[in-house]
C-alpha cells in the first residue's frame, strides 16, 4: 500500500445502492466534462447498476468518491479509503435543525454534514477542509459555482 499511482484523469466514483449491492462505478475524465454530459453519465450508470449491467471499466480506475448516504438516511460516516484513490466523501442527507443567529434567536437551518478521508501522502488534512469549505459554499451559493465552472 506504499505504492502511489498517479493518474492524469479525475475518474469520480458514485457510490449507488443496486440489487447487487453497494457499487461504485466512476465518471472518466470528468475534468473534460460538461454539467449535462456529467448529469448524462451519470444517468447512464445509474441505470446499468440497476440492470446489473456495469462494465469492469465502469467500476475501476477512480480516483475519489463521493457517497450520498443521505439518501438513505445517513448524517455521519467514516468513509474508508480504497486506494489507489485519493479521497472519499459522505454526504449526509439535509436537516432542518435549529440554530443561533447573531443576536442569539434560535432560527430553523438547513444543515448537511460531510465526512471525508484521504491518502495524506497526497491530500493534507488542510487541503481538504479548503476543499470541504468550497463545497460549501457552492451549496449556499450555486451561482458562484457555475461562475467558476468552464
Amino acid at each position: 500500500a506504499s505504492e502511489m499511482v498517479y493518474k492524469e484523469s479525475h475518474n469520480i466514483g458514485v457510490a449507488m445502492d443496486t440489487p447487487s449491492g453497494l457499487l461504485v462505478p466512476n465518471i472518466k475524465n470528468v475534468q473534460n466534462l460538461s454539467l449535462p454530459q456529467i448529469s448524462q453519465e451519470l444517468l447512464r450508470l445509474q441505470a446499468a447498476g440497476q440492470a446489473g449491467k456495469l462494465s469492469m471499466n465502469d467500476l475501476t480506475g477512480g480516483t475519489f468518491t463521493l457517497s450520498n448516504i443521505g439518501a438513505i438516511g445517513g448524517t455521519y460516516a467514516s468513509p474508508i479509503l480504497s486506494l489507489p484513490e485519493v479521497a472519499i466523501g459522505a454526504i449526509g442527507k439535509l436537516q432542518l435543525l435549529p440554530r443561533f443567529d447573531a443576536d442569539g434567536n434560535v432560527i430553523p437551518t438547513h444543515i448537511i454534514n460531510f465526512s471525508w478521508s484521504a491518502d495524506h501522502r497526497v491530500i493534507d488534512g488542510a487541503t481538504i477542509a479548503r476543499f470541504s469549505q468550497l463545497m460549501s459554499d457552492y451549496l449556499t451559493q450555486p451561482g458562484k459555482m457555475l461562475m467558476a465552472m468552464k
